[in-house]
């Protein structure tokens, strides 16, 4: 199995992200389309493809701040112009090729790439390595005003495959997962952000 490689919900113009936010900001997003005030375009906003990671990172839509997770859809032109912009969180020596080039290119960096262990349905870390985007504010105008196509409110879906799980009724709530598979990457481009 490969250790970093980028698993999504996509079609040949879109691929779903997930994020997690507070009702206040997650229900405004999801009637209206796309992130509205509270919102802020002034801080960093991190996106993830993969469902499972978020359900950890959130707890299951039970964290605070986190109540409400959206499936966001975006274009993959701008998904693959964020991935072009990233910089990995750390030195890795698969990406950089000197010391000094690190600090250089990530203090200049519009988008961050990280990869942290992938889920299970329980909440286990997989070998598996998945990515997630933080998109800076010098960016984030891109993604609200030409990315985004829409925005779906997932918390009703999120508490009942959780009521599944925590009932024992595992293969219920697997079926209800949304299917992710492998997304296709040029070899440049998984070579910048370190992917497998």
């Amino acid at each position: 199995m490969r250790t970093r490689e980028i698993r999504a919900c996509y079609d040949r113009d879109s691929i779903t992200v997930y994020q997690a936010y507070a009702p206040e900001i997650g229900g405004p997003a999801a009637r209206q389309g796309t992130f509205v005030p509270p919102f802020s375009r002034h801080r960093m906003t991190w996106i993830k493809p993969s469902f499972l990671w978020l359900m950890a990172r959130s707890n299951w839509a039970r964290k605070p701040g986190q109540e409400t997770i959206l499936a966001v859809r975006i274009t993959r032109a701008g998904w693959e112009e964020a991935l072009g912009l990233a910089v990995p969180t750390d030195p890795d020596r698969r990406v950089f090729r000197s010391a000094d080039e690190w600090p250089r290119r990530f203090a200049k960096a519009m988008v961050h790439v990280q990869w942290d262990p992938e889920r299970s349905l329980h909440g286990r870390k997989l070998e598996t390595r998945s990515i997630q985007i933080g998109l800076s504010r010098h960016i984030v105008d891109r993604y609200v005003d030409d990315w985004i196509i829409g925005i779906e409110d997932r918390t009703p879906l999120v508490r009942k495959i959780h009521g599944l799980r925590q009932a024992g009724r595992i293969p219920q709530a697997r079926a209800l997962l949304p299917e992710e598979r492998p997304y296709p990457l040029a070899p440049a481009l998984a070579e910048r952000l370190g992917a497998s």
